[in-house]
């Protein structure tokens, strides 16, 4: 009875889940694309896709042969897409005759997936989670196992996977106290839900314990550790840094403020202003996390008198440019290997700070704000490492910024401890296709 008030409530929301999209699409138009998949209408929208157009797609269900297994990987967006990228690689290597599906919520989760692996896997939006959408979609694809990142539990899309004969998986799961707390709070719909998951693989011991309070059964939970620490550079990687290096005249210091959020690109702003007081040639790389904020982040900064260049316009980042302002998509690794410090965003305002663990991984010296529930974990073994340092404000992380602009030693010392860090604690991969193996060959029945 609960999961069926569940299924009429999004019935009726889908409305104001159409409305959103199109409040989005003002700013991002892309929002309004390919709406149809979102339905789980997929036979006139895969067509259109290079990767149905390479492998001829079908498009009816009953025609849904083209590999004897599908899996599919569902990751909300970049974030997501990133910690999954290793183990759909090992996915693709291991099982080739495969097919895998990877299904995201937002345009630049797509563009990720895309990137990543062009034509290797099928990439559309996940099914809004009410019945119908959910049973279109697996009517098509008939995967044998699911395969849910970070914190993606959708009642519907979990208890239809499991009718229709397939296993459902979390990996790299996280579960904060407060995500612990909602759950308990609609007991009678997530405990049912959980309980149809097969096994959960999560991030940290706390992780697994928030699980094992909902009701998750010891035997079902895994600590894999964090995907994102075996993070792999890609193939492409040193020629992007190259295109970017050769953007930038002159040698400088720079400093990236990297996927800033609504409110803080302003707290940002304020702090590089007081380091230029100390650093009059420093280099500032704003990246906002989302991109319809771009344009909005170029006019404040142009509002402060700053000399602003886009990464998208290629025009040339001269000694007189106090602000590079990245506006692609992909290049967060190229950013961060030109860049002599990292302050990630998301913590100095309450969202929770973004990967730290990627700038560590390059070797950079990483600043942080308070609010870190996204990655605790993580900010806690790098600031235990000597990698990460925590400002409160902005006047902090002006501070901040500028000592460590002037000792070239601690930088050096930090940033090698967040290198050491990361190859400590690497090996979730492996943990997690381990827990996978059970699941790997299961076919599945009858589609609900």
């Amino acid at each position: 009875m609960t999961r069926f008030l569940y299924d009429l409530a999004f019935y009726l929301l889908l409305p104001l889940l159409f409305l959103r999209l199109w409040w989005r699409s003002l700013r991002a138009p892309s929002y309004l694309q390919r709406w149809r998949e979102r339905l789980g209408f997929l036979e006139d929208g895969l067509p259109n896709h290079h990767w149905s157009q390479r492998f001829g797609f079908v498009r009816t269900a009953q025609q849904a042969h083209i590999y004897p297994v599908w899996i599919w990987v569902h990751a909300v967006s970049v974030g997501e897409s990133n910690a999954a990228a290793p183990l759909i690689r090992r996915l693709r290597r291991e099982h080739p005759a495969w097919g895998i599906v990877v299904t995201s919520m937002t345009p630049t989760g797509s563009d990720r997936i895309r990137a990543l692996f062009r034509d290797e896997v099928c990439q559309v939006y996940a099914p809004y989670d009410y019945s119908g959408a959910i049973k279109r979609f697996l009517g098509i694809f008939h995967p044998a196992l699911v395969i849910l990142v970070e914190t993606e539990l959708w009642p519907n899309l979990i208890h239809h996977s499991k009718v229709s004969g397939a296993a459902v998986v979390v990996v790299n799961a996280r579960l904060s106290e407060k995500s612990c707390r909602g759950y308990e709070r609609v007991g009678l719909l997530s405990k049912p839900m959980l309980g149809e998951i097969d096994c959960i693989g999560a991030q940290t011991a706390s992780d697994a314990a928030r699980f094992r309070r909902l009701g998750v059964a010891a035997e079902r939970l895994t600590v894999t550790g964090n995907l994102k620490f075996d993070m792999e550079l890609p193939t492409d990687h040193a020629e992007r840094r190259a295109a970017l290096a050769g953007q930038i005249e002159g040698k400088r210091p720079v400093w990236i403020a990297a996927s800033t959020r609504e409110g803080e690109d302003a707290k940002v702003l304020r702090a590089f202003t007081l380091c230029l007081q100390r650093l009059p040639d420093l280099l500032l790389i704003l990246v906002p996390r989302h991109p319809e904020r771009f344009t909005a982040a170029a006019l404040l900064c142009e509002e402060q008198g700053l000399q602003v260049v886009t990464r998208s316009s290629g025009r040339r980042v001269t000694p007189a440019t106090q602000v590079l302002l990245g506006d692609s998509m992909g290049e967060m690794l190229a950013f961060y290997s030109v860049s002599d410090i990292a302050f990630v965003g998301g913590s100095l305002v309450d969202t929770g700070c973004q990967n730290v663990l990627e700038p560590a991984a390059l070797g950079l010296p990483v600043l942080a704000g308070p609010s870190r529930y996204n990655f605790a974990e993580a900010c806690e073994l790098l600031e235990a490492a000597g990698n990460l340092q925590g400002v409160g404000d902005e006047a902090a992380l002006a501070a901040a910024v500028v000592a460590l602009l002037l000792d070239q030693e601690r930088r050096v010392a930090m940033g090698a401890a967040g290198l050491h860090c990361i190859q400590a604690n690497r090996g979730a991969l492996e943990k997690t296709w381990h827990m996978l193996g059970s699941h790997m060959d299961r076919r599945p029945g009858a589609t609900s």
